[in-house]
């Protein structure tokens, strides 16, 4: 299968970073983590308002991206984000065993389904994730639309409930009404796992 690539494609015109992040639970003093961040937009949200006591890593592997997030640091004098240009599938030096509350991908898992490797990628995150930590993902649903992957590459939640139950989570949380409203409903769905 052909790798899927979309380097810096946001997706701040159809998902509302406010609806996301209000349905995590942060407490704000959280270590969140935005894997595959593209724009950055959600760990900026998340920095002024969801865990403004915290601290968010803003990760991803396209250099651009990391290039502008450093200017936006710098540009606003934000001290607890971290911008890290690193390959997520790959182990993220930079980050430290057991240091984060929260790991958050938006349409980021897909490429791993196209590409086989999403449980190299789940082994690598158990790393750097606390032990009472949680993976929150927003994905396309498994439904043919005019944008975003290929129907064949999709997640339904429930193929990530099998998938990430096998490496000791729980799926705690199901909100499949995001994003753009189609003939077959909404875009995208929210799921979110915690370590059991």
């Amino acid at each position: 299968m052909q790798e899927h690539k979309h380097h810096a494609k946001s997706s701040i015109k159809f998902l509302d970073s406010d609806e996301i992040l209000s349905q995590l639970g942060l407490k704000g003093d959280e270590v969140f983590m935005d894997a595959g961040c593209g724009d950055g937009h959600i760990a900026i949200k998340a920095i002024q308002d969801y865990v403004p006591d915290g601290l968010a890593y803003a990760v991803d592997n396209y250099g651009p991206s990391i290039e502008e997030l450093d200017e936006y640091k710098e540009k606003n004098n934000l001290e607890n984000l971290i911008n890290i240009k690193a390959d997520i599938t790959q182990d993220i030096a930079q980050i430290e065993d057991n240091a984060i509350d929260m790991i958050f991908m938006l349409n980021v898992v897909h490429g791993f389904k196209s590409s086989g490797n999403m449980g190299d990628v789940i082994e690598k995150l158990l790393r750097i994730l606390k032990d009472d930590g949680k993976i929150a993902i927003v994905e396309f649903r498994p439904i043919e639309w005019s944008f975003g992957p290929p129907v064949e590459i999709k997640y339904a939640p429930s193929e990530l409930d099998s998938i990430f139950g096998r490496y000791g989570f729980k799926q705690i949380y199901l909100n499949e009404d995001l994003g753009l409203e189609g003939p077959e409903g909404k875009s995208h769905y929210l799921i979110i796992f915690e370590r059991e």
